[in-house]
């Protein structure tokens, strides 16, 4: 099925697990880690560079929303929100 090892498998999937805010995925993929050979260092490692990527994007979350809040007109993104859908009561959400 793919040329990945079961262990390359794993670190990947600890990163989406993270990546997706999901609990029961976490707990899963840490114990399938180990029965793939990864250490507790090594996953603690996958883990730790997979929050560190996760908070970039959610950093910019944070100021666009800290930026719209202090009345900065919001940049136009492409398949979001739009002056006329928020004027026609419609959610971009």
């Amino acid at each position: 099925m793919s040329t990945l090892s079961h262990r390359d498998r794993e670190l990947v999937a600890l990163g989406a697990a993270l990546a997706s805010n999901c609990v029961p995925c976490i707990e899963y993929h840490v114990a399938e880690s180990r029965r793939a050979g990864l250490n507790d260092a090594e996953i603690a490692a996958a883990i730790e560079l997979a929050d560190q990527i996760k908070r970039v994007p959610a950093g910019k979350v944070l100021e666009a929303a800290s930026t719209a809040l202090a009345g900065a007109a919001p940049a136009a993104a492409a398949g979001g929100c739009s002056p006329a859908a928020a004027a026609g009561g419609k959610s971009c959400c």
